[in-house]
């Protein structure tokens, strides 16, 4: 009864995290405009990428409300546990996931599949998070110490990397090395990571080139020169840039995007979303998005600081890590400043998997602001 009337007092009006949720939905609801916006040229059948997202924003609202019911301290007890079933649905995705646009990496359950390495990134935080935050009781060097985390890495990104999925096996990792160098990396430790990296860069560059797929040369080739093949591979960062430059200040109009309506941008409702945006709202548009993703950040680190314990403050700051490069990649990408590598814009791209991890992530910070009035 006393745990019951605790949580109630948590999620009262003035204890409630209303900033971080009210720009995550915000920015789903806008994101929902965009992919109407983004299919509405396939006539009906563009109809049901609308109401699939919006399913699965009703999901993804019913488990952050789950979420933030939790304690987020008793996450700390189930990291280890969460991590080992990620790594096993990654090991199911590699051996028996349905295969779609040239990789293996969903699992199909009854009338819907999901993406296990959308949730290793969340999984990732979890149990690194854990790890800092146990690491003082544990005896050994600096670099052992640094080990761990890097083999808990590694098996995850390994896994996304050879579905094949480059893009997100990246943000995994730049997301652990965040956690890593916010939590404290010792100067030896640094040296050496330096020494490892110069070391193993010659056998990277001959083992990378062989297993490199083609697709994967040719979009850093492209990134170099995207008009040395405007008409292939190319043709997708090119027409982003038309798309986002038409857009001028103030944009088209909603429905009016010429590269968006004519189906001259690729995948506009998945990666390219944020062109999309550019090309109907213009720049005025987009900046008040990039805003409000500042916005996010900012709230997230916030949180970070206020939290009260070290588990807290970990995962605090990896969740708006996670949100910070997926932004910071995605926008890169389409407007050509990094080489395209498939990331989704969060709570805004068309996408199952990736809209229910951006909502647990936004609970797992939620959770940790709300709960800091319980000590």
């Amino acid at each position: 009864m006393r745990g019951a009337r605790e949580r109630l007092k948590l999620l009262a009006m003035d204890r409630f995290e209303w900033p971080m949720i009210l720009i995550s939905l915000l920015l789903t609801g806008v994101g929902m405009a965009l992919i109407f916006s983004a299919t509405a040229a396939l006539g009906p059948a563009g109809r049901t990428f609308v109401v699939k997202q919006l399913t699965w924003c009703s999901l993804g609202v019913v488990l952050l409300a789950c979420v933030l019911l939790v304690d987020y301290r008793l996450l700390e007890r189930w990291a280890i546990w969460l991590y080992a079933g990620i790594v096993a649905t990654l090991l199911v995705a590699w051996a028996l996931g349905k295969v779609a646009g040239g990789s293996q990496r969903w699992i199909e359950i009854g009338f819907m599949r999901f993406q296990p390495s959308e949730f290793a990134k969340l999984g990732v935080v979890l149990v690194l998070a854990k790890y800092y935050n146990t690491r003082s009781e544990r005896v050994g060097s600096e670099v052992e110490k640094l080990l761990i985390p890097l083999g808990l890495t590694a098996g995850p990104v390994f896994l996304t990397a050879i579905q094949p999925d480059l893009g997100t096996a990246g943000v995994i990792a730049l997301v652990a090395v965040s956690m890593m160098v916010f939590a404290g990396i010792s100067r030896k430790a640094l040296l050496w990571i330096a020494g490892v990296i110069a070391a193993a860069l010659p056998v990277v560059l001959v083992v990378g080139d062989r297993l490199l797929l083609d697709y994967q040369k040719k979009r850093l080739l492209t990134f170099l020169d995207p008009w040395n093949d405007p008409l292939g591979a190319g043709y997708h960062i090119l027409q982003s840039q038309i798309a986002i430059g038409s857009g001028g200040a103030f944009g088209k109009g909603f429905l009016e995007g010429t590269q968006n309506q004519l189906m001259f941008l690729p995948v506009k409702h998945t990666d390219f979303i944020f062109s999309v945006l550019a090309e109907e709202w213009g720049f005025a548009g987009s900046l008040a998005i990039l805003v409000l993703f500042g916005a996010l950040f900012m709230r997230g680190l916030s949180i970070t600081a206020h939290a009260r314990d070290t588990f807290g403050v970990l995962a605090a700051f990896g969740c708006t890590a996670l949100f910070f490069w997926h932004v910071t990649i995605n926008v890169g990408m389409v407007t050509g400043l990094v080489p395209v590598v498939g990331v989704p814009l969060n709570f805004m791209s068309y996408g199952g998997s990736s809209l229910l991890m951006s909502f647990m992530a936004v609970a797992v910070l939620a959770n940790v602001s709300m709960r800091r009035f319980s000590y």
